[in-house]
């Protein structure tokens, strides 16, 4: 399979998509007459077969997935194409992974630990929630009124800790091996970000007065797993729709290779305001999406090494409470998990200020380390950005954050 733009000026995005493996029977979402006329001839010249077609209004372009025929080479028919000046873009259909530990989660017993001010039952267990200061942060704001676009799995909207948090949802993705409502990675992430305060259930969000705009671009890699994969199709139906729905907020818990569709899309949502936190993968690299789109937000698990040299924020990812589907809750890990938890402490700041920049966000949050790999803390930046707040009283040292992990 590869991916082959042309210029476009296209008719409204429809909410529909697939994966790879069930694209039989689509329909060719139509565009304008010219550039499905030069689709058209491009895969008669070039003997590929149209998969699907889709346009990207905010990038002007209509992308086709094409199949390439047997046994001929993939590179040779990319290069032609990039030299076609019909072709705007050509690039291979990439896999992206989340990056959440696929071992963890076996509903454990959970003992209620309350801690002050809440009377969620489960919050005193979340050490991550403790570290980044948030419950301090919470006295002055919530995320209320701040939306946050999650493209990563489907979420479970019906459990009780997300009631009235997603507010949207759409799915790219078919023939996955279960329903959106039972994947787990993306519930676990928004349960981090936005899980209710004080409904007497459960666990707390960093940001509990989010709305969660869920796009399912990933798809379990096996049944009821929590990892899971994405391809370049997807992923670009996801970002183009949560850039057309304005949210502030656009959380990437996964990676994976350079990739040009999708750097244009990250960007052209990076310059037009919205704030993108994307995950480090567990190998430190900082060269493939979206860590290598300039203006992302990238961060790593505090308890993990720090890339040498990179521009990234840390944040708890190992051992964290989250929700799991069907009203459960579990522990978590990996820079998935840390990521969320960034995402929720910029929808907390965002509250107090929507014009704050991911530039003024990221110095905040980076000077809130009390050292290079302490995890951030967001009443520390709060109180940066708006000292008239007050003080903090919740100040986790990294020695405190790993006997919490252990």
């Amino acid at each position: 399979m590869i991916i082959v733009a042309v210029a476009d000026q296209p008719d409204p995005l429809p909410a529909a998509g697939s994966t790879p493996r069930g694209y039989g029977g689509l329909p060719s979402y139509t565009g304008g007459d010219r550039a499905s006329s030069a689709a058209a001839k491009l895969a008669r010249d070039y003997r590929l077969r149209e998969v699907s077609a889709w346009t990207i209004d905010p990038l002007r372009l209509r992308c086709m997935l094409y199949e390439i025929p047997a046994a001929t080479d993939r590179q040779d028919i990319l290069a032609r194409l990039q030299h076609d000046d019909r072709v705007r873009l050509a690039q291979p259909l990439q896999s992206f992974d989340t990056f959440g530990d696929p071992e963890l989660g076996a509903h454990s017993a959970l003992v209620p630990a309350q801690a002050p001010g809440y009377n969620d039952p489960y919050v005193g267990l979340q050490h991550g929630f403790s570290a980044i200061g948030a419950g301090d942060a919470q006295h002055w704001a919530s995320g209320a009124g701040v939306r946050v676009a999650l493209i990563d799995t489907g979420v479970d909207a019906r459990h009780p800790d997300l009631a009235g948090r997603v507010t949207a949802q759409h799915d790219f993705v078919t023939n996955a091996p279960n329903a959106p409502d039972f994947d787990r990675h993306g519930t676990e992430v928004a349960g981090v970000i936005a899980a209710d305060a004080n409904n007497g259930i459960g666990i707390v969000g960093i940001a509990p007065g989010v709305h969660i705009l869920s796009y399912r671009a990933c798809w379990p890699a096996q049944a009821n797993a929590s990892a899971a994969r994405c391809d370049t199709f997807t992923l670009a139906q996801a970002l183009s729709a949560a850039i057309e729905s304005g949210a502030n907020l656009i959380n990437l818990s996964l990676g994976g290779p350079s990739d040009p569709l999708l750097e244009q899309l990250a960007g052209y949502a990076v310059k037009h305001g919205a704030i993108i936190v994307g995950a480090v993968p567990p190998n430190g690299r900082m060269d493939g999406f979206p860590v290598d789109v300039p203006g992302v937000i990238a961060v790593t698990s505090a308890e993990d090494p720090q890339p040498p040299g990179a521009a990234v924020l840390a944040a708890p990812g190992r051992n964290i409470l989250t929700l799991e589907p069907g009203g459960h809750y579990d522990y978590a890990s990996g820079s998935s998990l840390a990521t969320a938890h960034v995402t929720g402490a910029i929808a907390l700041l965002l509250q107090l200020n929507h014009r704050l920049d991911a530039r003024v966000l990221f110095a905040a949050l980076k000077g809130s380390q009390s050292e290079l790999d302490a995890p951030i803390n967001v009443c520390v930046a709060m109180v940066v950005l708006a000292p008239a707040r007050g003080a903090c009283t919740t100040m986790v040292a990294r020695s405190d954050l790993g006997r919490a992990a252990r």
